[in-house]
């Protein structure tokens, strides 16, 4: 099919990532900007992996969950923008159950619920990218800029900060010293740090950042050139630092010392549902050892010995949380063992376990090959799967429930309104 060809299409059903399903002649169609049931005419722009992707260009037949659009739809996650907050839930419940069938070759769960968000100032984490004196997102499927504080997904404080640094980028800092940015801030917005991506080609004196520190609402700097690298501070305090209130706020005794995490730690990132997550997966432990795999700075395996677990391993590799994971671990008393290893290598040579519960939260990209295998062969009797990708997570099932598992429970989160992303956990027995 001819890229820039004018089709007239009707949309049939959502799919993974967020465009919508239609036909022509009998060949699928992904496009955007489209509700199931709606009739457009969509225009061919490229194709992937052999399937043509269009983009709605007019809408002959308008679904009634059809809202206006208020930001720019390809920039920075709001491909669901045009849709109302309820129709996406329910989309996103397709979403779900077609990977299942599709991917994971599992029955499409039922009656998932879904915890809801609220649509703006969610985000407590994100890359900005640096071109020039411009400081933004990405716009979907380029390398172009566009105006991150319109997206609606970062607080009015934390656009107001973009919009300064921008400024300070055209009067002080040299082009092509930062690549990237990574901000963070705490659940209730009071506290704001940022890290600074280096360009590999051009090393920079740090000392040289410190204009960014006075920038209003930046609590500290730090920067580095690469993940594996220590990270070097500029200015100021850049961690965030985090009552366990504001993450298990319905614990009787909030434990004293905070949870510490810089920008490029992994970290949820939705503030509205940071706690229902956390306590909802804290629930599903039982008497015996926790290991919480890909720990992250500890979250999960913290918060449950602040709850009283008296047995906890947290493994995680990544250099940076890694360390975050260590300095927490130590200021909370040595409650929680860290293993500084990769899971397949922690894994390796283990027995099966017979008792306890087994958090399991990776990237985006899911288990590997071998960590499925591993945990599929040595894993306890509960498994609690935390994931922001519903197809690696189908993936991962299919071969945990091969291996004798069985799906107890799904459950939803809406960490990223106005995209098809969904944060869902799984609770598997044996």
């Amino acid at each position: 099919m001819d890229s820039g060809a004018l089709l007239e299409l009707a949309i049939e059903r959502p799919a993974v990532g967020g465009r919508m399903i239609a036909r022509h002649d009998g060949r699928v169609i992904l496009v955007s900007g489209a509700i199931p049931g709606e009739r457009v005419r969509a225009r061919v722009a490229h194709s992937r992996r052999g399937v043509p992707v269009a983009s709605t260009e007019e809408v002959i037949l308008t679904d009634h969950d059809r809202r206006p659009v208020l930001c720019d739809p390809s920039c920075g996650g709001n491909v669901f923008s045009h849709i109302a907050y309820s129709r996406q839930l329910s989309l996103k419940r397709e979403i779900v159950a077609d990977a299942f069938a599709r991917i994971g070759r599992l029955p499409p769960p039922k009656d998932i619920t879904i915890a809801p968000s609220f649509e703006q100032g969610y985000r407590l984490r994100a890359r900005l990218y640096v071109a020039g004196k411009r400081v933004g997102f990405l716009r979907s499927g380029s390398h172009h800029l566009c105006d991150a504080a319109k997206t609606g997904q970062l607080s009015t404080e934390t656009g107001k900060v973009i919009g300064d640094l921008q400024s300070l980028f055209s009067s002080h800092i040299p082009d092509s010293t930062i690549r990237a940015i990574d901000l963070a801030e705490s659940v209730d917005g009071e506290q704001r740090v940022i890290h600074c991506w280096l360009d590999r080609e051009r090393p920079t004196d740090v000392t040289a950042l410190s204009s960014l520190g006075a920038v209003s609402g930046i609590g500290g700097v730090s920067a580095s050139v690469r993940r594996a690298e220590p990270v070097q501070h500029v200015i100021g305090e850049p961690e965030i630092i985090e009552s366990w209130s504001t993450m298990l706020p319905s614990l009787s005794q909030v434990p004293e010392v905070p949870l510490r995490r810089r920008p490029p730690a992994f970290f949820q990132g939705n503030r509205f549902l940071l706690a229902t997550l956390v306590e909802r997966v804290l629930m599903e432990l039982t008497p015996g050892p926790l290991v919480d795999l890909y720990a992250g700075v500890g979250v999960f395996a913290l918060g449950a010995a602040a709850c009283g677990a008296d047995d906890v391993t947290a493994v995680e590799n990544d250099p940076i949380s890694g360390t975050d994971l260590v300095a927490n671990a130590q200021s909370a008393g040595g409650r929680v063992r860290v293993v500084r290893r990769t899971v397949e290598r922690y894994l390796r040579g283990k027995r099966r376990s017979s008792r306890g519960v087994w958090i399991i939260d990776p990237p985006r990209t899911g288990l590997s090959r071998e960590a499925r295998v591993l945990i599929a062969n040595t894993g306890p009797c509960r498994l609690v799967y935390v994931s922001c990708d519903v197809a690696t997570l189908a993936r991962d099932l299919s071969v945990l429930v091969g291996a004798g598992y069985s799906l107890r429970r799904l459950d939803g989160f809406d960490f990223f309104p106005n995209t098809a992303h969904i944060e869902l956990m799984a609770v598997l027995e044996r």
